[in-house]
Order: structure tokens, then C-alpha cells, then sequence
């Protein structure tokens, strides 16, 4: 994060040559003191978050769990309060980064407008989908535990996958309706173009929708959600209202490129990857044994999982290179399928507005994209498109 403020700070006072015309310096001054706020957030919430961690598991962790068994007999009930507890406490410490983020940094630079009522309203409909999904989750986790000591952490990573697939399904009709509203996309050339789009791509989609993104944020953005038919197609209206019909459609074909190639059921498998491992961890850890106890803690089940949750983060992270690698890769390649239905022009504007519309550096630290960028930074994205 030091690396990218850094490089960001370095090239302020010069667009890139292959920009010149397209970025103004004031343009580009703007999306480099956006980049900055955000880096620098992302660096506070990073030291408070690892300096959290250390006092949970060395102060609060004990007391908390204390307070929890004046109330609840031992057994799975205990287990899963000790977490949902944890997963509250989370929330509320970070909120004051959410808060900042929305209404000071978001604000700044034009982008937010969330109001406060419908910033906490978003807060308590997360917080109660959490615990619907979550706290079942955790029952059947430790029930599974009790009942299956040896293959639990198997069973258990295929119940998360299955419950996974099923969020797909689930989240376009019920959930995603819940903080915003969808609406068919109006007749008129725009749809009409699009479905031309649509079946010379071979895609089969439930429907086209419009959604009231700009109640929360002036950024823009499109995708496609669910399973076979049920597929749907969503645009937010800001990027309807900002960009051409050219550049609309170039990236939707970057979007059904993603479908073409199969990389939605590439990045299902390598989330299956990463929850083996995890469940893997889990199940040596619980295995194992005595590892709440060399924290001077109780060795309740739900306590093992907070100190597992906690560490996990970090192991996990040495994979960051490899996942961000796999999906830079599949952008690239979804902007080659879009050039090759769209071509390249139509690609390179869009790219060329979204990243003056969302202020995104065209400079980043080569590094930290490497650790941190899903999607490859604009200029090298623009110069594959163009060879």
C-alpha cells in the first residue's frame, strides 16, 4: 500500500502520453487524490484491523466468551452466540470506517449519495440477512462437529458450497431487490441493439433491468447474475445515463465474455478451491486440538473458529498473487472477446470514460496491482486491446 500511494504521488503532474488527449491533468490530478484517500483509508483500517485481532484474542476474547456462559448452559447454543457476538462486535468497530468512507471520502469526490437514514437502513437489512443465513450456518457447522469428528470439515465444505450455488439462484430475486429496485429496461433502440448483441452471442437471458444505483453512487457499472435461464442482465443507471450506446454494448460483450468462456464456473471452482483449504485448516486446527487453550482460553468449539477466523485471513492472503493473476487473466480475455464482436474502438472508450467517470489512477505500483488488482490496470488493458 506504501508502494502504490508512492507511485500514485510520483506521476501526479503527468498523464501518460497515451492519455494525453483522452485525460485532462486536472482529470487526472483528481482520480490520483482519490487514489490516495482510498490507499490511506485502506492503510488505517488495515493497522486498526491487525491491532483489533492481537487485543481479541489476548483481552477481549476471554471476557466476552465469560460473559456469554452466565447465560448459556454449554453446548452448541454457547458455540454459535460466542461467534455471532464476534461477528457483531466486527461490524460496530468498522463501522466508523464505513462511515467515513460513505459520507467524508465518497463525498469528496462527488460520488456518494447515501443518505444517513438509508446508510444505517442498508446496515440493519445486511445485519438481519447475516444472522437468517449465519447463524443456521453455524448450528448445523457445530452439529456436524459433534456428530462427525473425522469428516465433518468435508461435509461441511460441500454444505457451503452447495448453500453457495444456491445464493446465485437466490440472491437476483430475493435478496439484490431488498436495497434496490429493478426495473425492465425500457423498448427503444438501446434494448433493441442489445438483444441483436445478445443472440449473436448465443446468451439466453430472463430479462433486462435498470437498477437504481444512483440513489447510492454516481459510479458506474453492469452484470449478469444466476443460472441457465434464469439468467438476468442488470444495468445501473448511471452507466446508462453516462456513456454511449457504443460503449454500453462493448461492455456488455466484455460481460458475456466472461459467460462464453466459462470463467463464471472458472471462478466457482477456485472459491471451491479456497474454501477446501480453509475447511482443511479448520479441520486440522479442531483436530489437533489445544489450540484455544494456548491463548488461555476455554475450549469451546465456537471459541476454536474465532481464533481459526482470525489467522486465516493473513494464510489465506499468500495466495492473493495467484487469484488476482487468474482473474486479471480472465479480464483480458473477455476484452478480446468483446474486441472481436464489438471491435476495439468502442472497447477503449469505455474503458478510456469509466476510468475518468470512477477516478481511477492510470499509474498504479506494478506490485501491489499484482497483490490487490482483479481487473488489470486501464493502460495495459487498452495497449492488449490494441495489438
Amino acid at each position: 500500500m506504501y508502494r502504490q500511494a508512492a507511485a500514485v504521488v510520483a506521476h501526479r503532474d503527468q498523464v501518460p502520453p497515451d492519455f494525453a488527449g483522452q485525460v485532462s491533468l486536472e482529470e487526472h490530478r483528481r482520480a490520483a487524490d482519490y487514489t490516495l484517500a482510498r490507499t490511506r483509508l485502506e492503510m488505517a483500517e488495515t493497522a486498526f484491523d491487525t491491532v483489533f485481532a492481537v487485543l481479541w484474542l489476548t483481552v477481549l476474547l476471554g471476557p466476552v466468551y465469560e460473559w456469554a456462559a452466565r447465560f448459556l448452559s454449554p453446548g452448541l447454543s454457547r458455540s454459535v452466540a460466542i461467534v455471532a457476538i464476534f461477528g457483531l462486535i466486527l461490524r460496530v468497530v468498522n463501522l466508523p470506517f464505513s462511515i467515513f468512507s460513505t459520507f467524508a471520502l465518497e463525498a469528496r469526490f462527488g460520488f456518494n449519495r447515501v443518505t444517513p437514514a438509508m446508510f444505517m437502513l442498508d446496515r440493519i437489512k445486511g445485519l438481519t440477512l447475516q444472522a437468517i443465513i449465519g447463524i443456521p450456518a453455524l448450528y448445523g457447522l457445530f452439529w456436524l462437529l459433534q456428530t462427525m469428528p473425522h469428516l465433518w470439515w468435508l461435509v461441511g465444505w460441500a454444505a457451503l458450497m452447495a448453500m453457495m450455488i444456491a445464493m446465485i439462484l437466490i440472491y437476483p430475486a430475493f435478496i439484490a431487490p431488498l436495497f434496490n429496485k429493478f426495473t425492465p429496461l425500457a423498448d427503444g433502440s438501446m434494448k433493441a441493439s442489445i438483444e441483436a448483441l445478445l443472440a449473436k452471442c448465443g446468451f439466453e437471458s430472463n430479462g433486462l433491468y435498470v437498477m437504481d444505483a444512483s440513489k447510492r453512487s454516481t459510479h458506474g457499472n453492469a452484470y449478469f447474475t444466476g443460472f441457465g435461464k434464469a439468467k438476468r442482465i442488470v444495468f445501473f443507471d448511471t452507466l446508462l445515463e453516462k456513456h454511449s450506446s457504443e460503449e454500453i454494448l462493448s461492455i456488455l460483450a466484455h460481460e458475456l465474455g466472461h459467460y462464453k468462456l466459462g470463467h463464471i464456473g472458472q471462478r466457482i471452482a477456485q472459491s471451491a478451491v479456497l474454501a477446501f483449504v480453509a475447511f482443511a485448516i479448520l479441520g486440522w486446527a479442531f483436530g489437533a486440538g489445544g489450540l484455544a487453550s494456548a491463548f488461555g482460553l476455554a475450549e469451546d468449539p465456537g471459541v476454536v473458529l474465532i481464533i481459526i477466523l482470525t489467522a486465516i485471513g493473513p494464510i489465506l492472503h499468500l495466495l492473493s498473487p495467484l487469484t488476482s493473476w487468474l482473474s486479471r487473466r480472465a479480464e483480458f480475455q473477455a476484452d478480446n472477446f468483446a474486441k472481436s464482436i464489438v471491435g476495439e474502438q468502442p472497447m477503449i472508450n469505455a474503458l478510456t470514460r469509466l476510468t475518468r467517470d470512477n477516478l481511477s489512477t492510470l499509474t498504479p505500483d506494478s506490485l501491489y496491482a499484482l497483490f490487490y488488482y482483479s481487473h488489470p490496470p486501464v493502460p495495459l488493458r487498452i495497449a492488449q486491446l490494441k495489438t
